[in-house]
């Protein structure tokens, strides 16, 4: 079993986790896959937002909840970011998660993967985000070794 990089931050703002959200979105690659869990209101869709403005796009990002799945641009790849907050099953989004996995120019961002964690690579970053007052957030962040250039300059 691979070796697990893991680290821990705290946020005082919106504008503070946006900035760390930047600083992954900017070693983003393509081909990556980041599972965030919060409860709602913990902050992921305003991390998916920092983490696009790292990677280069000008998307509005908004949460997917209603629609399921947002797809934003950046210079170098796709941002797809998948919210299952409201399914019981994924049904035929597991294939369109499959295929996400397999295209190298695709990032994917998944909240609420409960019901997708048999289709997800293994190896992915995992941020664990949850709210310690009105804008306070503590972050946890866990990766394989391979993986670990994404949290090096948080």
């Amino acid at each position: 079993m691979k070796q697990l990089i893991a680290k821990q931050l705290e946020s005082l703002n919106q504008e503070q986790t946006i900035n760390i959200a930047k600083s992954i979105g900017f070693k983003l690659q393509g081909g990556e896959c980041i599972e965030l869990i919060g409860d709602i209101g913990s902050g992921k869709t305003t991390f998916v937002r920092g983490l696009a403005k790292g990677a280069g796009s000008s998307d509005h990002i908004s949460s997917p909840t209603f629609t399921i799945s947002k797809i934003y641009e950046t210079p170098n790849f796709k941002i797809a970011h998948f919210d299952f907050y409201r399914l019981h099953e994924a049904g035929m989004i597991d294939h369109e998660i499959e295929e996400a996995v397999h295209d190298k120019e695709t990032v994917i961002v998944v909240e609420w993967s409960d019901i997708v964690q048999h289709v997800l690579p293994k190896e992915r970053l995992t941020i664990n985000i949850s709210s310690t007052a009105e804008n306070k957030r503590f972050m946890k962040f866990q990766t394989p070794e391979n993986l670990s250039y994404l949290l090096e300059s948080l």
